[in-house]
């Protein structure tokens, strides 16, 4: 019973500490121009970001060297929360499906903060997100996919989606693979699982151990080559972190 106030005083929390700043950039960025109000959402994505991390308990091992060259992040996927811990750690825009940006509050912090929206299955939409990965790999940042195409809790990754290192080797981008995990399998957000259970059931936690390790950039044209490697370098870590962890107990 413990768990469920725990993760339902975090969910309140967490609903009112967005909406407050949501709000207040919202107001805000009719008197400021789009340039500026790009460059607040930036502070403000990362302002909440660092907070809401503190907030939930999330507890992050790090592994390896973070990226100092910008380029295309391939990571697998376990929850909604992937992307948040990881650009806890790196300035990195995620590529994201079409739907989070209608999510309340999650999706108009995601749009104003840089978020590349895409609709998997719409060419057009495919090559639109092609062209503003290019713009944002031209300004010095990173982006982060998930060429699995969806979450799962199974030992390794599903099947990469092959478009993830088409692109980069069209545009020329290194490719920077990460694993990351979560102590408790229940922590995956899969199936059927809906937002509020979900967030009551991880964070209703004392603490959320999450592991994420960063492997070097590679860099290649052959598409194949870059899938494999990244797919083996992945696959490898997440049986040597559930190892660790079944060790511990």
């Amino acid at each position: 019973m413990g768990s469920f106030f725990l993760g339902l005083a975090r969910l309140l929390i967490f609903i009112g500490f967005v909406s407050f700043f949501s709000i207040v950039f919202f107001l805000f960025s009719f008197f400021r121009s789009n340039e500026i109000n790009a460059q607040k959402a930036l502070i403000l994505r990362d302002f909440i970001i660092r907070t809401s991390n503190t907030l939930l308990g999330i507890r992050t091992i790090i592994y390896g060297d973070k990226p100092k060259v910008q380029g295309l992040i391939v990571a697998n996927h376990r929850s909604y929360f992937d992307p948040i811990v990881i650009v806890n750690q790196i300035h990195a825009f995620p590529v994201g499906k079409k739907e989070v940006a209608s999510w309340p509050m999650i999706g108009y912090i995601c749009k104003i903060s840089g978020v590349l929206f895409v609709d998997r299955k719409c060419p057009k939409s495919r090559q639109e997100t092609a062209e503003n990965i290019r713009e944002v790999l031209a300004k010095g940042y990173s982006i982060i996919n998930f060429p699995e195409g969806t979450t799962a809790v199974l030992p390794t990754t599903l099947d990469f989606n092959y478009g993830s290192f088409v692109m980069a080797t069209k545009i020329k981008a290194a490719v920077i693979p990460i694993a990351i995990d979560y102590k408790e399998k229940t922590d995956a957000f899969i199936g059927d699982d809906t937002f509020i259970p979900h967030f009551l059931k991880c964070f209703g936690k004392r603490t959320t151990e999450i592991k994420i390790t960063y492997f070097p950039a590679i860099y290649s044209e052959d598409a194949a080559y870059l899938l494999s490697t990244s797919k083996k370098m992945i696959d490898n870590e997440l049986i040597r972190y559930r190892k660790d962890w079944d060790n511990q107990n």
